[in-house]
């Protein structure tokens, strides 16, 4: 059996669930610094994740989920997954972004995946508190895909993770086959196939009888 792992902001999705929080709290411009640093590897994952999640203090809930809202995968996106499953490959997206972001965008797209490893937003009196929590805090997305793939009887050499920035490196790094999608030129040296598309993708994977 295969997994594929895909990461979801700027992957999956165009969006990203933090620039649209952003957006949402008029703290936009802050975010979006720390989100590309973070994604170019200046600064490490955690503390990015934590700044942007303190600008975010105080936001109603209902303003998260408009911003959740906004949220769409990028065309064929579905398709692609659903082909995925009826093949019998086990489909992962690990984030280090939002579950119920990403729950929201499936949902929308009337679609699923098999395993979804991302973040949590704090929640009090029907606002953020400006605290995250989940197993992805601090990154370590090359431990989420050997525990799912453990779980799945999946040997890592039949995995596949699919990814643009730096915080996908760990993953990638020991992953089956490494794939960079419209990736970060940090990221790139270390994929061994690179796509600008996921009609690029999709055929790949039917060529390769993945799909």
């Amino acid at each position: 059996m295969t997994m594929i792992a895909f990461d979801f902001d700027g992957t999956c999705s165009k969006s990203d669930m933090s620039v649209l929080l952003g957006e949402e709290k008029d703290v936009v411009g802050e975010v979006r610094g720390l989100t590309e640093q973070g994604i170019r590897g200046e600064i490490d994952f955690e503390t990015s994740l934590r700044e942007r999640v303190e600008l975010l203090a105080g936001l109603p809930e209902r303003r998260v989920e408009a911003a959740f809202d906004r949220i769409r995968l990028r065309n064929d996106v579905p398709e692609l997954v659903g082909e995925l499953r009826r093949a019998d490959v086990h489909v992962a997206i690990i984030t280090g972004g939002f579950e119920r972001g990403v729950e929201a965008a499936l949902d929308r797209a009337g679609t699923a995946v098999d395993t979804v490893v991302a973040n949590r937003l704090v929640v009090e009196n029907n606002a953020l508190t400006g605290e995250v929590e989940g197993p992805l805090v601090q990154g370590g997305k090359d431990e989420a895909l050997e525990r799912i793939a453990i779980g799945e009887g999946i040997d890592l050499a039949e995995t596949i993770a699919v990814g643009d920035g730096a915080t996908d490196l760990p993953m990638l790094k020991i992953a089956g086959t490494a794939i960079g999608f419209d990736p970060d030129p940090v990221v790139e040296p270390h994929c061994e196939e690179v796509f600008h598309s996921i009609r690029r993708l999709r055929l790949h994977f039917e060529q390769h009888g993945i799909a």
